[in-house]
C-alpha cells in the first residue's frame, strides 16, 4: 500500500475529542508540578535549627517515646548529648556538601554549554545543507505528492528542540540535586525519632525529584509541539522529525551529566575507602578522611543529577521515537490529534499512577522497623505497574481508534487498539522483571549477594572472581525479558509498538525516580550522621536506609538499561526509514564491518571511563594519604583535615576526563555516516545495541553486589554475617576491595553506557538526511 494515500478510518474515531486531550496533558503535568511541591513543602517543615523539647523539662517527656504531637523522643536526650550541637553540625556539613555540589555543576555546565552551543550549529548546517540552505517547499519524504516545509526549517527547528531538550535536561538535574542536598540533613536530623520518619523524609524528597521531571519533560515537550505545530501546520511529517532535536538535547546532556559526575563521585568514593577503610582503619563518612566531603557531594552530582537527567533523556527519546514512526501512520497522515498524542496520554496517566502510588509510602502505610523498608519500596513498584496497567488501558480505549495502521519499513500495516495496549503493558511488566531479577542479584537478603560476601574468607582476587560471575548471570533473564517485549510488540505494531512499549516501561518514571533519588539521599544521611558525631543507634538507622537505597538504585540502572534498549531499537527503526534502507543485510560487507565496530564502542567507552575514575582516584589516594602523613593531630581528631584540595581534585579530574568519552559517543556517528554512509552506520548502531545492553547490566549488577556484600558484612544482621565480620577485618578488607573496583562499574561505566546507545541512534535518526543526502563519502570513491 502507497503510505502518500490518504488513509480511511476503518472505525469510528476515538473516543476523547482533541480538546480533551490538550487539556489533559497539560493538567497532568500541572498536578504533578503541584505534588512535588507538596511534598517539598512538607520536608522544608523538618527545622534545621535546635528546637526546645516538650514541656515537662525531661527528656522523654508524656507523649515523647511514643512520637505525640507535642514532642517527640530524640535518641540524642536518651544518651545526653547536646542537641543544639547535633544540629548545628548537620546544618554545616549539609551547607559544605550542597556548596561543593554547585560549585562543581556549575563548572560542568559551562563546558557542557560551550559543546551545546557547537553542536547546535553543526545540526543547523548540516541539516541546512540539505537542500543547499533553500526556502522552498519540497516533496515529502514519505508522500512525494505532498509538499512539506523546507529542509531549511527542519534546521532552524531542529537546532531549536535540541537546546530546548539540552536545557531542560540539565535544569532537571540541577534541581534534583538541590532538592536532595537541602534534604540529606533533614533525613538525618529524622532519624533520631524513627527509622520511619527517616524514611518519608527521604522518600518525599525523592519524589520531588521524580515528579518534577516527570511533568517538565511532559510539559516542555507538549508546548514545543504545540508552538512548532503554528508554523508547520499541516505538515506533521516534518513537524515531528524536528521534535526528534529534542530526545537529542537531553541525552547528550545526561551523557556529560553521568560520565563527569559518575566520575567525580567514583574518584572520591575509591580515595576515601582505599586510604580510610582499609589503610587507616577508621570508619566510613569519619570526618578525619579529608575525602569525605568530596564523596558525599559526587553522591549528588553523580547518582541524583546525573541519573535525573539520564531518565529524562529517555523519556525524551521514547516519546520522540513513538511520535515520528505515528506522523507517517495513519494518525499523522489524517491528522488525528488525540491518537497522535498517545504517547504524550501515557505519560500523563503515569504521573496519575505515581502520585496514587507514592500515597501508599507516605501516607497509607507507616514503616515502623529496619526490615520494612525494602519491602516498602518493592510495593512501590508493584503498585505503581498494577496501578499504570489499568491507566494504559483507559488511554488506549479512549484515545485511539478501534483499528488503524501504522508504518512498517515502507507499508501500512492494520492494528488494533487492544494490541496497542498490550505493547505497552509488556514494556511496563518487563521493566518490573527486570527490576525484580536486578534486586535478587544485588540485595544482601538473597544468596547471590550472601555467596560474594561468603568469598571474601579467602581474600578479595576470591570476592572479584565470584562478583563477576554474578553480573554475568544476572544479564541472563533481563535479556529475555527485553528479547521477548521487542518479539511481541514488533509483531503486533512494528517500530510503533517497540517505541510504545519503551515508553511503558519509563510511564511510571515519577516513582522510579523517587526510588532512585532515595539512595543517594540516605546516602549522604548516614554520611552527615557519622560526621557530626551522632549516636551510633542513628548511624544503624541511616544505614538500614542506604542499605535498602543501594539495591533500589541497582533496581532503577536496570530500568534504564532495559527502557535504553527499547528506545535505541525503535529509533534504529525510525532512523533505518527516514534514511531509505530498505534491508539491513549483515552479510553485506557494508553493514558487517559497522556491526563489528559498533559492537567494540562499548568497551572503548568503559576502558576510556574506567580508566578516567583510575586516574583520578589516584590522584585522591595520594592526597589523602598526603594528609594523614603530613597533618599533625589528624588522626586523633584534634585538626580538620582539608575538604577544599581533595574536592578541587575530583572537579578538576573529572571535568577534564568527560570530554574524550564523550566526544567519542558524539562523533562516531557523524564520522560514519559522513564517511561510509547509512548502510555502515545501521550496523554500527545495531552492534552498539547488543553489546552495549549485556556490559551495562553486568557492570551495574557487579558493582551493586559487591557494595551489599560488604555493607552485609558490616551490618552483621545474621549469623553468617558476623562470622565474616567485625568492620577492619580480613573479611571486610576484602570486601572493601570488590566494593572499590565495583564503583566505577556501577556508577560510572554501567549506567554510561545505556546513554550511549541511546544517544547514538537518537543523534543518527536527527542527521538521516543529511547522511541519506551527502553520506558515506569514502565508498563513493572507489
Amino acid at each position: 500500500m502507497n503510505p502518500s494515500a490518504r488513509i480511511s478510518q476503518v472505525a469510528m474515531a476515538a473516543i476523547l475529542p482533541d480538546l480533551a486531550t490538550q487539556v489533559l496533558v497539560p493538567a497532568a503535568a500541572v498536578v504533578g508540578i503541584a505534588f512535588a511541591v507538596v511534598q517539598w513543602v512538607l520536608v522544608s517543615k523538618v527545622k534545621m535549627t535546635a528546637e526546645r523539647r516538650g514541656g515537662e523539662g525531661s527528656p522523654g517527656a508524656a507523649a515523647g517515646k511514643d512520637g505525640g504531637a507535642a514532642s517527640e523522643y530524640l535518641i540524642e536526650e536518651e544518651e545526653g548529648l547536646n542537641e543544639h550541637n547535633v544540629v548545628e553540625k548537620c546544618s554545616e556539613i549539609q551547607h559544605a556538601i550542597s556548596e561543593g555540589a554547585t560549585s562543581f555543576l556549575f563548572t560542568e555546565y559551562k563546558y557542557v554549554g560551550l559543546f551545546m552551543g557547537i553542536f547546535a550549529v553543526l545540526i543547523f548546517l548540516f541539516l541546512g545543507s540539505v537542500e543547499g540552505f533553500s526556502t522552498k517547499s519540497q516533496p515529502c519524504h514519505y508522500s512525494k505528492d505532498r509538499m512539506c516545509k523546507p529542509a531549511l526549517a527542519n534546521a532552524i527547528f531542529s537546532t531549536v528542540a535540541f537546546v530546548l531538550g539540552a536545557v531542560t535536561s540539565l535544569v532537571s538535574g540541577f534541581l534534583g540535586m538541590k532538592i536532595a542536598t537541602y534534604a540529606n540533613a533533614r533525613t538525618t536530623l529524622e532519624a533520631r525519632k524513627g527509622v520511619g520518619k527517616a524514611f518519608i523524609t527521604a522518600f518525599r524528597s525523592g519524589a520531588v525529584m521524580g515528579f518534577l521531571l516527570a511533568a517538565s519533560g511532559l510539559v516542555v515537550l507538549y508546548i514545543a509541539i504545540n508552538l512548532f505545530g503554528i508554523y508547520y501546520g499541516d505538515d506533521w511529517e516534518g513537524l515531528f522529525e524536528a521534535i526528534t532535536g529534542y530526545g537529542l538535547g537531553g541525552s547528550s546532556m545526561a551523557l556529560f551529566g553521568r560520565v563527569g559526575g559518575g566520575i567525580y563521585t567514583k574518584a572520591a568514593d575509591v580515595g576515601a575507602d582505599l586510604v580510610g577503610k582499609v589503610e587507616r582503619n577508621i570508619p566510613e563518612d569519619d570526618p578525619r578522611n579529608p575525602a569525605v566531603i568530596a564523596d558525599n557531594v559526587g553522591d549528588n552530582v553523580g547518582d541524583i543529577a546525573g541519573m535525573g537527567s539520564d531518565l529524562f533523556g529517555s523519556y525524551a527519546e521514547s516519546s520522540c521515537a513513538a511520535l515520528v514512526v505515528a506522523s507517517i501512520s495513519s494518525f499523522g497522515i489524517n491528522h488525528e490529534f488525540t491518537p497522535m498524542l498517545y504517547p504524550l496520554l501515557i505519560s500523563s496517566v503515569g504521573i496519575i499512577a505515581c502520585l496514587i502510588t507514592t500515597l501508599f509510602a507516605t501516607d497509607f502505610f507507616e514503616i515502623k522497623a529496619v526490615d520494612e523498608i525494602e519491602p516498602a519500596l518493592k510495593k512501590q513498584l508493584i503498585i505503581s505497574t498494577v496501578v499504570m496497567t489499568v491507566g494504559i488501558a483507559l488511554v488506549s480505549w479512549l484515545g485511539l481508534p478501534y483499528s488503524f495502521t501504522i508504518f512498517n519499513f515502507g507499508a501500512q500495516k492494520t492494528v488494533y487498539n487492544w494490541q496497542l495496549f498490550l505493547c505497552v503493558a509488556v514494556g511496563l511488566w518487563a521493566g518490573l522483571i527486570i527490576g525484580f531479577v536486578t534486586e535478587y542479584y544485588t540485595s544482601n537478603a538473597y544468596s547471590p549477594v550472601q555467596d560474594v560476601a561468603d568469598s571474601c574468607r579467602t581474600g578479595a582476587a576470591t570476592n572479584v572472581i565470584f562478583g563477576l560471575a554474578l553480573g554475568y548471570k544476572s544479564v541472563i533473564i533481563p535479556i529475555f525479558a527485553i528479547a521477548f517485549s521487542i518479539f511481541l510488540s514488533f509483531s503486533l505494531a512494528a517500530m510503533y509498538g517497540v517505541a510504545v512499549a519503551a515508553l511503558g516501561m519509563l510511564s511510571t518514571i515519577a516513582t522510579g525516580l523517587a526510588i532512585d533519588a532515595y539512595g543517594p539521599i540516605s546516602d549522604n544521611a548516614g554520611g552527615i550522621a557519622e560526621m557530626a558525631g551522632m549516636s551510633h543507634r542513628i548511624r544503624e538507622r541511616t544505614d538500614a536506609l542506604d542499605a535498602a537505597g543501594n539495591t533500589t538504585a541497582a533496581i532503577g540502572k536496570g530500568f534504564a538499561i532495559g527502557s535504553a534498549a527499547l528506545v535505541s531499537l525503535a529509533l534504529f527503526g525510525a532512523f533505518v526509514s527516514r534514511a531509505a534502507i530498505s534491508t539491513v543485510d549483515v552479510l553485506t560487507p557494508k553493514v558487517f564491518i559497522g556491526l563489528i565496530v559498533g559492537a567494540m564502542l562499548p568497551y572503548w567507552f568503559s576502558a576510556m571511563t574506567m580508566k578516567s575514575v583510575g586516574s583520578a582516584a589516584l590522584k585522591m589516594v595520594e592526597e589523602v594519604r598526603r594528609q594523614f602523613n603530613s597533618i599533625p593531630g589528624l588522626m586523633e581528631g584534634t585538626t580538620k583535615p582539608d575538604y577544599a584540595t581533595c574536592v578541587k581534585i575530583s572537579t578538576d579530574a573529572s571535568i577534564k576526563e568527560m570530554i574524550p568519552p564523550g566526544a567519542l559517543v558524539m562523533l562516531s556517528p557523524l564520522i560514519v555516516g559522513i564517511f561510509f554512509g547509512v548502510e555502515t552506520l545501521s550496523g554500527l548502531l545495531a552492534g552498539a545495541l547488543v553489546s552495549g545492553v549485556q556490559i551495562a547490566i553486568s557492570a551495574s549488577n557487579t558493582g551493586g553486589a559487591w557494595d551489599n556484600a560488604k555493607k552485609y558484612i558490616e551490618a552483621g544482621a545474621s549469623e553468617h554475617a558476623r562470622t565474616l565480620g567485625p568492620k577492619g577485618s580480613d573479611c571486610h578488607k576484602a570486601a572493601v576491595i570488590g566494593d572499590t573496583i565495583g564503583d566505577p562499574l556501577k556508577d560510572t561505566s554501567g549506567p554510561s553506557l545505556n546513554i550511549l546507545i541511546k544517544l547514538m541512534a537518537v543523534e543518527s535518526l536527527v542527521f538521516a538526511p543529511f547522511f541519506a543526502t551527502h553520506g558515506g563519502i569514502l565508498f563513493k570513491w572507489f
